[in-house]
């Protein structure tokens, strides 16, 4: 895997068209002026909340989950926040993070701000969302585990770092991704190469998983090895996906990063609460979504949803392990600075 190509395409700029902008389904726009004005932060007409323009997956991955459920329920408004999302594929997602386009960045894998820092980019991760889970499936009957899947193909979203997570774990267990062919797709476009068989194997995460194997009985699962991070970091957090900023702007706006972290805890705690409610929210943004397989990970959120919104500076010993095993497999070169990781939430 060549890390420089995973996380930001040679061509960044080719597919910016293919965002998705949403303010609470504002209409589309484009053009270098939309990429000028989508940095701002401004005051709403009308109101004392402070608009704050944000960047996400989207569906069905995790970066479009809580956002769902934040703009049905206006969680944002309660906090003195409006808050805009606009939803891109893993690739554009990254170019325009990464190149200050946007100030927030609610799709913040770690091992990409900790990249992103390698490359003179000043970002810091603010909260942690999800945990990290991931799997392989596949219809081959002779793929039972990883060590499988040398000389086979692998569909994978390899911008994610849910992609450069797995290689982590597919080391620990002995295959070498330099012996797959790895075809890349977008996060939306995983689950019909799963359903079709076009490659051996596919993988992916939560909540197309869930939603994937509901729908077909021939999928079988390779599980990855947890136990072996447990034995390497003597831990079994592993903080994944949160929201990061650029941080400059984190600097200069406290107040609107506390308001975003109270709004995503407080949309967190709504969907534990009110699972059924959540599901069908949740459900709606994703295409061909199943609200009842999205309530049952909700119900069993530590099995492979593994939500769990926390300040980053409450879970700085599970974000060193991820960087640890960054390293591990080649994807980092260094130990990225202390001020990835965001000191100052309440």
């Amino acid at each position: 895997m060549h890390r420089s190509e995973d996380i930001v395409p040679r061509n960044p700029l080719s597919n910016i068209a293919r965002l998705q902008f949403r303010k609470h389904r504002a209409p589309a726009v484009v053009g270098a002026l939309a990429l000028v004005s989508a940095v701002s932060l401004t005051a709403c007409s009308g109101s004392d909340a402070t608009e704050v323009k944000v960047v996400a997956f989207q569906a069905p991955s995790l970066g479009a989950f809580l956002p769902a459920v934040i703009e049905d329920q206006k969680l944002d408004e309660d906090n003195d926040i409006n808050m805009t999302f606009t939803y891109a594929t893993p690739d554009n997602y990254n170019t325009e993070f990464g190149a200050g386009h946007y100030d927030v960045g609610a799709s913040a894998a770690l091992l990409s701000e900790g990249l992103r820092t390698e490359r003179d980019s000043d970002v810091t991760y603010l909260f942690n969302l999800f945990d990290f889970y991931g799997t392989v499936v596949t219809q081959e009957s002779d793929i039972k585990a990883l060590p499988d899947l040398d000389g086979r193909t692998l569909a994978a979203a390899t911008g994610t770092t849910n992609f450069a997570m797995f290689q982590w774990f597919a080391e620990k267990e002995g295959l070498s991704l330099d012996n797959v062919e790895t075809q890349n797709q977008t996060t939306a476009g995983l689950s019909t190469m799963a359903q079709t068989g076009r490659t051996d194997a596919t993988q992916l995460w939560e909540p197309a998983y869930s939603t994937l194997v509901e729908k077909n009985s021939d999928i079988e699962t390779i599980d990855l090895d947890a136990a072996k991070w447990n034995a390497e970091f003597g831990t079994d957090e592993i903080p994944y996906l949160g929201v990061a900023a650029q941080s400059d702007w984190a600097d200069d706006h406290p107040d609107e990063v506390q308001a975003m972290y109270d709004t995503y805890k407080a949309a967190a705690d709504w969907t534990m609460e009110n699972p059924e409610d959540a599901a069908e929210i949740i459900a709606a943004e994703i295409p061909g979504g199943d609200a009842g397989v999205i309530q049952d990970l909700i119900e069993n959120n530590d099995e492979r949803l593994r939500m769990n919104v926390v300040p980053a500076s409450d879970v700085s010993a599970g974000i060193a392990s991820v960087f640890k095993a960054g390293q591990e497999t080649g994807y980092l070169t260094k130990t990225p600075p202390d001020s990835v990781i965001y000191d100052g939430l309440k």
